[in-house]
């Protein structure tokens, strides 16, 4: 039985559930999304492919951010030179998401939309950048790595490899319900805690545990790689009895979840803002029939403003 499941109702969509592994070093960050992440994508007519992978690249920033403790915004971005050139997920705290995708239409519509393709096919040779802003009083900072492996997660446990020296194992899932239906998305991220170490406990909660061997920690990520993608993203098997379905013999904790929804921060004053920091003769270049429109690439919301409001003085 997963300890504490009891007194919890069954798990919603669009949440970030902490987890640990009984008396191990290891904890772990379990993210479902439904309603939250479908509004983000509906947004915009994205072709399957690109839609299959910010999913992903929207839950690896949940998983991700939902690690730390921060009061702010972090943002996953990739760049390359591929079919698809830039992903970018941003996390607000407590809960807000929001995402976007550039990319080459004819260069994605001649791959082939049944099969994720690799990430050099998707996003060609670039980097994947991590980013915690907690505003303009605080030190932002950043990790880089270049975009390396088959898929996402190689991309971050890479990162991981490389910048934070955290044995860290992630599975990553992005798709429809059903063919036509509605997009989801899943993560589930383990990670081995250093010992000693309490900034990393999960939600500050302290407890007892043994360090985790070599042999249990293979065995947790062969247990991980298990993960079947539909098994991430269907909606009738909660994030709760997935869990306990990977790691009940261990013994599996779970903590309350953050809820997640989409939170997009443009706004009429916003775009205001950045057509005033503009020069007069590009504001000109800019303008249709003397109106110039500013729209949003997270949400796609569009925000209009007649030329002469921004005449020079005099």
């Amino acid at each position: 039985m997963v300890p504490g499941l009891g007194s919890l109702t069954r798990a919603p969509d669009d949440l970030i559930r902490p987890f640990q592994i009984e008396n191990m070093g290891v904890r772990g960050r379990l993210v479902r999304l439904g309603p939250a992440l479908n509004e983000i994508l509906d947004r915009h007519a994205y072709p399957d492919l690109v839609s299959r992978l910010l999913a992903e690249a929207v839950a690896l920033s949940c998983a991700l951010a939902g690690a730390l403790k921060f009061d702010g915004v972090f943002t996953l971005q990739t760049k390359g030179d591929g079919p698809i050139s830039t992903l970018l997920a941003d996390f607000k705290s407590p809960g807000s998401l929001r995402g976007y995708a550039q990319f080459d239409a004819e260069a994605v519509r001649n791959l082939d939309p049944t099969v994720m393709p690799s990430i050099p096919r998707l996003l060609g040779a670039g980097y994947i950048a991590f980013t915690v802003d907690q505003g303009p009083d605080t030190e932002r900072y950043q990790g880089i790595v270049a975009l390396e492996g088959f898929s996402l997660a190689d991309c971050a446990h890479n990162y991981f490899r490389e910048s934070e020296q955290i044995e860290t194992a992630i599975v990553l899932a992005g798709g429809r319900e059903s063919d036509d239906g509605p997009w989801r998305g899943g993560a589930i991220m383990l990670q081995r805690l250093p010992e000693g170490d309490p900034s990393l406990l999960a939600r500050g909660v302290e407890f007892e545990r043994d360090e985790v061997s070599e042999d249990d920690w293979r065995r947790l990520v062969v247990l991980l790689a298990s993960t079947q993608a539909s098994e991430l993203i269907d909606p009738n098997l909660t994030g709760d009895e997935l869990l306990y379905r990977l790691f009940h013999e261990d013994g599996v904790r779970i903590f309350e979840p953050t809820q997640l929804q989409p939170g997009c921060r443009c706004s009429q004053q916003r775009a205001e803002r950045i057509l005033q920091q503009l020069p007069r003769t590009e504001l000109d270049d800019l303008a249709v029939a003397e109106q110039l429109i500013v729209t949003c690439e997270f949400c796609n919301a569009s925000y209009t403003f007649p030329l002469e409001q921004f005449s020079l003085p005099g």
